[in-house]
């Protein structure tokens, strides 16, 4: 396992947002954390990253407990990917480089230099370059969010709502990024997801939360429809699709 989670809680003064969370992170595996508004995903990520504090419970990446370690060595093991990349005047380029800053010293490298090009032709990011990311579209800059945390050569990567305000297109484009990204590269991927149709195509497993604590979890195809009626409140079937569980409202 490169990530493991262990009894983990965390509050916000007297409010308890989750408790007693625990599992595990495989490399070339990508997690589905689901749940609805206010079950608590996206502060389970900023605690995993060490932005948040957890009230108790420890996070390992690799053995090494991620509480104890300082910023640098967070990135240099945790990426994270916001679920609204800011778009700033930098060119792509720069904004890619910039996830290069945990390794690089005074200077910037051959090796930095190198990495970021590799990037950028792997993820076909080489008409944008050049161009400022306050200029390119959603999808767009979400491709270049994730070339900037592949950059740092991370162990783990946190993913907060990837396809979140992308047309359709963009949101499977994205997700067969994130797909081959976990499949050709040493990481595990950690998401949280809305869609529950996009995260049942293309995660290896699920995660859902309801009430602060993790009520059903395991592999997409154990997704059952009282699952989903006791967590969002929503009768549903699931049906199956070329192999793969769809998940449709009843009227």
């Amino acid at each position: 396992m490169i990530l493991e989670i262990q009894s983990l809680a965390a509050s916000y003064g007297s409010h308890c947002v989750f408790r007693d969370i625990d599992f595990s992170l495989r490399r070339h595996e990508l997690l589905a954390v689901l749940g609805p508004n206010g079950a608590g995903k996206t502060t389970l990520l900023r605690c995993i990253n060490g932005i948040l504090r957890p009230a108790s419970g420890s996070v390992l990446v690799e053995g090494e407990d991620v509480i104890k370690l300082d910023a640098g060595a967070i990135a240099r093991k945790i990426a994270y990917v916001a679920q609204k990349p800011e778009p700033a005047r930098l060119t792509a380029f720069d904004s890619i480089l910039l996830g290069r800053k945990p390794h690089m010293g005074w200077r910037i490298g051959d090796k930095d230099l190198a990495l970021v090009d590799a990037m950028i032709r792997k993820l076909g990011l080489q008409q944008l370059a050049l161009r400022y990311t306050d200029r390119i579209s959603s999808g767009e800059l979400q491709k270049v969010g994730i070339a900037r945390a592949l950059v740092q050569e991370p162990t783990v990567m946190l993913l907060d709502e990837p396809t979140s305000n992308l047309d359709l297109k963009n949101q499977i484009d994205i997700m067969k990024t994130i797909k081959d990204v976990i499949a050709t590269h040493r990481v595990g991927a950690i998401m949280t997801m809305h869609d529950l149709n996009l995260a049942m195509r293309f995660a290896d497993r699920f995660l859902l939360l309801k009430d602060g604590a993790i009520y059903a979890e395991g592999a997409c195809e154990q997704i059952r429809a009282p699952m989903i009626k006791e967590a969002y409140g929503v009768d549903v079937k699931v049906m199956q699709c070329e192999g793969f569980p769809v998940i449709v409202p009843e009227d």
